[in-house]
């Protein structure tokens, strides 16, 4: 899901607030509360993206990527935007949430974390939306959103970007080493976690043999079941 340019960005963000706007209005009237989101971490050739786009499809859920937070972060305006898409109750909710998030985890709230953190807090509470990378699994409240992540064997996703991206092997390869380490360093630096840790999410995938009809099969199979867990029913927006 890449941002071409400013505009472009306009576009996407309006159209998703509106996707928001009536889905409220359906949620009032069928006296509905929104869906749970799912959090999506992957190495880089793992086919995480891939998964999340068949996931949506599949369930009938919002797709939102890596770089549209990024974009929608860095821009305060259109982060303003999106938070105002709350009910006032909800948006004093969760800045109490993200002010817990950063006494406790110690965390330095610079700017582009505050907006961060507020973005993809509002995509979470608006839910049923799959958050593809920029932490949304350090951010999001654990009870609220099932949270996975893809890995597979480094030969196989150096060949997986070999074929996506029509490289050698060898540029492949350094794709994959510097994917990781920026990755692995913006999560330290903005979280103080390591990403890699298997604690921090309620289920891992190996693509490099399940395939992605596979791993879409066994998420979904594993959410059905996650959303009926006592802690999810009793935290359920």
């Amino acid at each position: 899901m890449r941002i071409r340019n400013s505009r472009s960005l306009d576009s996407l963000v309006d159209e998703q607030l509106a996707k928001w706007r009536q889905r409220k209005v359906e949620h009032k009237k069928e006296a509905a509360r929104p869906g749970y989101c799912i959090t999506i971490s992957r190495e880089p050739g793992s086919g995480g993206s891939e998964v999340a786009r068949r996931l949506a499809a599949d369930l009938g859920m919002d797709l939102i990527g890596a770089q549209i937070i990024h974009k929608v972060a860095e821009r305060a305006g259109v982060s303003d935007r999106v938070v105002a898409s709350l009910d006032e109750k909800e948006v004093k909710r969760w800045d109490s949430w993200i002010d817990s998030m950063f006494r406790t985890r110690h965390i330095w709230p610079d700017e582009y974390l505050h907006h961060l953190t507020r973005v993809i807090g509002t995509i979470g509470k608006q839910g049923n939306t799959i958050i593809v990378g920029r932490g949304a699994q350090f951010i999001l409240p654990p009870e609220e959103t099932f949270r996975v992540r893809f890995i597979a064997p480094r030969e196989i996703r150096i060949r997986k970007v070999m074929q996506n991206r029509d490289t050698d092997f060898e540029e492949s390869e350094r794709y994959i080493y510097k994917t990781e380490a920026d990755r692995s360093a913006f999560h330290r630096k903005y979280f103080n976690c390591d990403w890699a840790n298997a604690d921090y999410y309620d289920l891992v995938i190996n693509t490099g043999y399940m395939g992605i009809e596979g791993a879409a099969a066994c998420i979904e199979a594993s959410f059905a079941v996650w959303k009926n867990l006592p802690h999810a029913a009793n935290q359920l927006r």
